[in-house]
C-alpha cells in the first residue's frame, strides 16, 4: 500500500512540475513578445540601414512624421521650445567667440 501511495505522490509531483514549467514558459514568451519584440525589430532595422529597402522605409517614416507634425497646431511643446532656444543662444555665443579669435 505504501508503494502505491508513493507512486501516486510521484505522479502528482511530476504533473505539478510539468504545469509549473509550462506556466513559466508561457509567461516568459508573453513577456518577450510584449516588451522586447518591438524594440528588437526597430534595432534590427536600424542596424540594417545599408540595405536600400530599409533606407526607403526610414525615409517614408520620417516623411510621415513630418507631415503629422505640420498638420498640428503646435509642433513643439513650450518646454521643448525653451530648451531649443537656450541651445540656440549657447551655440550662437560660441560662434561669436569663434569670430573674435
Amino acid at each position: 500500500m505504501n508503494k502505491n501511495n508513493n507512486n501516486s505522490s510521484l505522479k502528482k509531483f511530476f504533473i505539478k512540475l510539468l504545469a509549473i514549467t509550462l506556466a513559466i514558459i508561457i509567461v516568459i514568451n508573453i513577456t518577450y513578445n510584449l516588451i522586447f519584440a518591438d524594440k528588437l525589430e526597430m534595432l534590427t532595422m536600424l542596424l540594417s540601414l545599408n540595405k536600400e529597402e530599409n533606407i526607403e522605409k526610414m525615409k517614408d517614416k520620417v516623411r510621415l512624421e513630418i507631415n503629422k507634425g505640420l498638420n498640428k497646431d503646435q509642433m513643439i511643446s513650450d518646454d521643448d521650445k525653451k530648451l531649443l532656444l537656450r541651445l540656440y543662444n549657447k551655440i550662437q555665443k560660441e560662434f561669436k567667440n569663434l569670430e573674435t579669435e
